[in-house]
């Protein structure tokens, strides 16, 4: 592979990387320390979201993003010839 292939696959998993460890900084920062107090007013069951979003929603979200990565890869891999 070429140097122009590697830093066109390797640009790519970074913008990823970046795009994916926004959206965990905003669902964990964001929605479970910042925006606690207004999503607290909506209710999942008898719980606050704003509670539950910091007890299990960014840990959730971080696992659902782990995959989307994976899947991610292997679709950028096979793209580029690394498999």
């Amino acid at each position: 592979m070429d140097f122009d292939k590697r830093r066109a696959y390797w640009r790519a998993n970074t913008t990823l990387i970046r795009n994916l460890l926004i959206v965990w900084a905003v669902v964990s920062l964001g929605c479970s320390i910042l925006l606690v107090q207004p999503l607290n007013a909506l209710h999942i069951g008898s719980l606050p979201l704003g509670f539950w979003m910091a007890q299990q929603g960014a840990i959730l979200t971080f696992v659902v993003l782990i995959f989307i990565y994976a899947i991610s890869m292997d679709k950028l891999d096979r793209r580029n010839g690394m498999k």
